[in-house]
């Protein structure tokens, strides 16, 4: 199991926790034997059955309880999950797995503070249940105390060192930590026991993106994307490197591409819009900054975006038009009153455009006194 796969440089994707197979030995022909081989074979609807029929005439079994809220927790069925977990530690209060089991499904409906609680009751029958720390981790890192889910990770590898997806998960609250050197380090033993998983070489590619090595961050990229190129955010880390190199034409066919995979993201045209401006294809970024607000219209940076090309085709009317709309959204943008202000001066709109620009410096714009001196005398 491993946190949420996604950073485009920022990361969110919802995870379902699978329970591990629980291993319990039954006797050669017991039904039990049965309901856990069908869970292995991933067959859950016939292991729910198996065990249901099993608690007709064994009501006290909490193996079964436990096994079949496990079968309904893969099928999606958390509360009916949750309900069987109950049941088995109804039967028997100090039954650690169930208490890890019935956290996980708590943390797939969404109750992280649930689990929470039933992963430290789970760590108190039995502190040494890397799962129970692993879980308490998640939990952790979705109600954003980094430093314990950072703490719960590492106890996690403690106790099972062998588990590439454990490293993965602390690697990633490193990096929210922006201890990126360190999830480095993590990214890389992950990768050294399992050297086929494509995101965390893409995990890894951020974290050197972020301390600006681009040289192996793109060698990561490229590993990645070899490994699985169905992923529009690869191509997308893939773009932004290249972008921070220079390479704006290979930028836009990573964004292309990211943009083929999955179209309806509006920063993926905004970002391709910003790779043409550079090229000065400034038709193609409107088009492209058209996408973004027709998908995001509530972000004003689309707006600011497409104003500056606009603005650099000499529509200074529908440059100053974009930075009133992006003003109107968000008001404390000195920037914005900077690009309006002299797309205003543009049109001999002196008295407004130098209004923008006094407006700009009280809202902290630096460096305006030779375009004061020069348009505003």
């Amino acid at each position: 199991m491993k946190i949420p796969n996604k950073i485009a440089l920022t990361l969110s994707r919802v995870i379902f926790l699978i329970l591990a197979s629980t291993t319990v030995l039954f006797a050669q022909t017991s039904p039990l034997q049965k309901g856990q081989q069908a869970l292995d074979e991933e067959r859950f609807e016939d292991a729910i059955a198996i065990f249901t029929s099993y608690l007709e005439t064994n009501p006290s079994s909490k193996e079964a309880y436990s096994l079949r809220g496990e079968a309904k927790n893969a099928l999606a069925n958390f509360y009916g999950a949750v309900g069987d977990y109950n049941s088995a530690i109804e039967i028997d209060s100090t039954y650690a797995e169930a208490y890890v089991n019935r956290a996980d499904a708590k943390f797939n409906l969404g109750d992280d503070y649930g689990a929470l609680e039933d992963y430290n009751k789970a760590i108190e029958l039995d502190p040494e249940n890397p799962e129970a720390y692993s879980g308490r981790g998640f939990a952790n890192y979705n109600l954003g105390d980094l430093g314990s889910a950072n703490f719960d990770f590492s106890r996690a590898i403690e106790l099972d060192p062998k588990d590439a997806d454990k490293y993965f998960n602390r690697a990633v609250v490193r990096a929210e930590l922006d201890e990126y050197i360190a999830a480095i380090d993590d990214y890389s033993m992950s990768i050294k026991l399992d050297p086929n998983d494509a995101d965390v070489y893409s995990y890894r590619g951020v974290a050197y993106y972020n301390i600006g090595n681009i040289r192996e961050a793109m060698k990561d990229y490229d590993k990645a994307i070899s490994l699985d190129d169905t992923d529009p955010v690869k191509f997308e880390n893939r773009a932004l490197a290249r972008g921070s190199q220079e390479d704006y034409a290979g930028a836009v066919e990573d964004f292309t591409k990211s943009i083929e995979l999955f179209e309806e993201d509006p920063e993926t045209y905004n970002l391709r819009g910003v790779a043409y401006y550079h090229l000065k294809e400034h038709d193609k970024a409107i088009a492209d900054y058209n996408r973004a607000i027709e998908l995001d219209p509530e972000n004003p940076v689309y707006y600011d975006n497409r104003g500056l090309s606009k603005a650099e085709l000499e529509n200074y009317k529908g440059a100053e038009e974009d930075y009133t709309t992006s003003i109107e959204l968000y008001p404390n943008d000195p920037e914005t009153y900077v690009q309006r202000g002299l797309a205003r001066i543009k049109q001999g709109k002196n008295n407004e455009g130098c209004l923008d620009l006094n407006t700009a410096i009280e809202l902290g714009a630096e460096g305006m006194e030779e375009t004061l001196q020069t348009y505003c005398k």
